[in-house]
């Protein structure tokens, strides 16, 4: 085959392969981190429910469960670590907690969406309604002819300065050639 035809299918293997070594990687598991407010709660990724040992930028914690709790998080980094006997999972955590801040799920965010499209719509139509019955109405402010039966305009008078040139009447213009230098 010719390099043309083998560069196609050289891309699709790379890409093939590509995806093969990231599905690779997400086989090990990751940890789950729930933030609520300034709560944040961090689920390790081993399987024990009980033994686990947690540590917080190098300080052992007390709690032996599988999810790790921190309340009033400040939103400063830090790193986070469990384990189960030799075997340990590491995670650095900057998370920006909110104390005010309003959680909102997608059916309330597509909620507000959906009501702010029709209330515009609305509005459309209200404007597009009032302003149609006004067409035929004479403003104050107009022109003080009075409004009759529609006349039509006389075409305009044409300026003898632009009449265009007839077959007749060349040698007129005749002189207005250019001059030779």
């Amino acid at each position: 085959m010719r390099l043309e035809q083998c560069l196609p299918l050289l891309g699709l293997l790379l890409c093939a392969v590509g995806t093969t070594a990231q599905q690779d990687e997400e086989l090990e598991e990751e940890f789950l981190v729930e933030i609520s407010g300034t709560t944040v709660t961090i689920t390790c990724p081993l399987d024990d429910e009980e033994n686990i040992q947690w540590e917080l930028s190098g300080k052992t914690q007390d709690t032996k469960e599988r999810k790790f709790i921190i309340k009033d998080h400040d939103s400063s980094p830090a790193n986070l670590s469990c384990s189960l006997g030799n075997v340990k999972r590491q995670l650095y955590l900057n998370a920006k907690v909110c104390a005010t801040c309003e959680e909102l799920d997608a059916l309330m965010v597509a909620g507000i969406i959906t009501a702010d499209l029709l209330i515009t719509l609305g509005v459309l139509i209200l404007v597009y309604y009032f302003s149609k019955g006004r067409k035929g109405r004479a403003s104050s402010a107009g022109d003080s002819r009075p409004r009759g039966l529609k006349m039509q305009r006389p075409p305009p008078v044409p300026n003898p300065d632009y009449e265009p040139i007839r077959k007749g009447q060349r040698e007129v213009y005749a002189g207005l050639a250019p001059r030779a230098i």
